[in-house]
């Protein structure tokens, strides 16, 4: 990757055309983030604040490749009960459905964003609150919603996990709710659909699960944290190829690679960074390579074709970016494959790779 063209310093058109950093500076420490996959929005991102307080906030911001400036919409910013666990944009590429944006804190939030060509005057150029769903049929509260996933395949579907042990799939056009698991024996922090009605979850109590949807009463633990109890944190699902997952343990440098054909064995463990890694996005276009980033501040984006051979000293990274501070946050864009973002601070950058 290469880092010396910083569009701070280009002078003519050409030259910001070829940059390869763009970095926006958000009014406040940013946490959750998101690529739209829509065709017709390229280079839009959602990010959200992390205060300690009540109202926070979403912006939409968008890049203009011809200025190579992030710009945010003013139109498009909202206040967010909370700080959002995640956000993520409907995933419809061909612009089937209506612009939607779904968040997760107390309870999981379907946003819908302005249409131009719409007839109502609402909808035309703010975002409005098209639903709160709360997963406990019992109480006005439920469990902070750690994560959820949008099911690619059927993008009525959205699967939330909660720390109250449960993981709940959603029919968000009936905002009801399909089925409601409980998966872990503790908190689950992260959820991942790996096809229409299958999805794996990670639990302060260690393990991976994998449920289908089809057989609701079983799940299937394709992994469990060497030292007991350790917490997993965060899953990605490799979209490309389903056999390959990969997870990270709480305060841990290391990233582990599993196959689900080979449940309790990681493929590889990837240990390059030097401080815990926070997280993990596989690549949308290519079944064999994935970015990790963490505390050390560095983005890394590694090769795995040759994983099932082991590795004299074990695999090194075939990128690496160092960013201005500890990176918390990274999406890899489905719709434009040779870009990443990263979030740390209060920048979002996005990086060619």
């Amino acid at each position: 990757m290469d880092t010396s063209s910083d569009p701070t310093q280009d002078t003519s058109d050409e030259q910001q055309k070829r940059s390869e950093i763009y970095t926006y500076e958000a009014p406040w420490h940013i946490y959750a983030m998101n690529w739209s996959v829509r065709r017709d929005k390229k280079y839009r991102l959602a990010i959200s604040s992390l205060l300690e307080q009540y109202p926070n906030h979403v912006e939409i911001v968008q890049l203009d490749d011809s200025t190579g400036e992030i710009k945010s919409d003013p139109n498009l910013s909202f206040e967010h009960p909370y700080p959002p666990t995640k956000a993520i944009f409907i995933p419809d590429r061909e612009c089937s459905h209506p612009d939607l944006l779904a968040t997760s804190s107390d309870f999981l939030r379907i946003w819908r964003l302005p249409d131009p060509d719409s007839a109502s005057p609402v909808q035309k150029d703010r975002v409005e609150l098209k639903s709160v769903l709360n997963g406990n049929k019992n109480s006005d509260y439920c469990g902070p919603i750690t994560s959820f996933d949008w099911n690619e395949a059927e993008p009525k579907r959205i699967g939330t996990s909660s720390i109250d042990t449960t993981c709940t799939i959603w029919d968000i056009e009936k905002e009801t709710v399909d089925t409601q698991l409980i998966a872990h024996d503790k908190e689950v922090y992260d959820i991942a659909w790996g096809g229409v009605g299958v999805f794996a979850s990670v639990s302060a109590d260690g393990s991976v699960r994998v449920f289908d949807l089809r057989d609701k009463e079983h799940s299937t633990i394709i992994y469990e944290s060497s030292d007991p109890d350790t917490p997993l944190v965060r899953l990605g699902w490799n979209k490309q190829d389903p056999r390959y997952m990969a997870t990270i343990i709480m305060d841990s440098a290391k990233v582990v690679v599993l196959d689900i054909r080979f449940p309790t064995l990681p493929v590889v463990e990837l240990k390059r960074h030097q401080a815990n890694v926070n997280a993990v996005a596989w690549a949308p276009h290519s079944s064999c390579h994935i970015c990790t980033a963490g505390d050390d501040s560095q983005a890394l984006i590694w090769d795995l074709s040759s994983m099932s051979e082991p590795v004299e000293g074990g695999l090194d990274p075939i990128l690496a970016y160092t960013a201005g501070a500890e990176i918390e946050q990274l999406q890899w864009s489905s719709s434009q494959p040779d870009w990443v973002a990263i979030a740390f601070s209060t920048k979002l950058q996005i990086l060619r790779v």
